[in-house]
């Protein structure tokens, strides 16, 4: 997930409050956070270790998720996109209106 810094605050508090029954998924969220920045061509530099924790290997996905983005590998993104496309649509969406 990548986080506009104010999102990124409101996410953090919300992870730091969980109970120590996550303590691990904590140390998973905000251990492994690191700040990024633009390049003068508004480019981001994601680390070796961020793209391999991910399995970003070459081509990658972009999705605006409302307060966040989602980078995904583009294969992998594909593939799980194709499962969700093949299962049922999730009971709350039966009354959602588009």
């Amino acid at each position: 997930m990548v986080f506009p810094r104010p999102e990124w605050e409101k996410f953090r508090e919300r992870i730091a409050q969980l109970p120590m029954s996550a303590q691990w998924w904590k140390r998973i969220f905000l251990g492994n956070a690191m700040d990024v920045e633009m390049d003068a061509t508004g480019r981001v530099l994601i680390s070796p270790e961020l793209r391999q924790a991910a399995g970003i290997s070459k081509d990658t996905m972009l999705l605006g998720m409302g307060n966040h983005f989602e980078l995904w590998d583009k294969a992998t993104y594909d593939e799980q996109e194709a499962q969700a496309m093949q299962g049922e649509m999730p009971d709350v969406f039966k009354d959602f209106s588009f």
